[in-house]
């Protein structure tokens, strides 16, 4: 007999079974899911990037200047 996993819902931390038969999982519920997809689209969630040359770094700096009409005195 396999025993169930169990794990904390990441959005309100109930105990939920890890299983197939929960159409939410990893959440507990539609709600918990729901909330967790609104934070992602409201930008709460980021993964931070390192560029990787100085040349990337100076495209970035100028799109941001460019987009924002900030002085280039920076």
């Amino acid at each position: 007999m396999s025993e169930e996993l169990k794990m904390a819902c990441p959005q309100c931390g109930k105990e939920i079974v890890y299983s197939t038969t929960n159409p939410h999982r990893p959440f507990c519920s539609e709600r918990c899911k729901l909330i967790d997809l609104g934070a992602w689209a409201n930008d709460e969630y980021a993964l931070e990037a390192q560029p990787d040359n100085e040349e990337e770094v100076e495209q970035l700096v100028s799109a941001l200047v460019a987009k924002h009409n900030i002085e280039e005195d920076y």
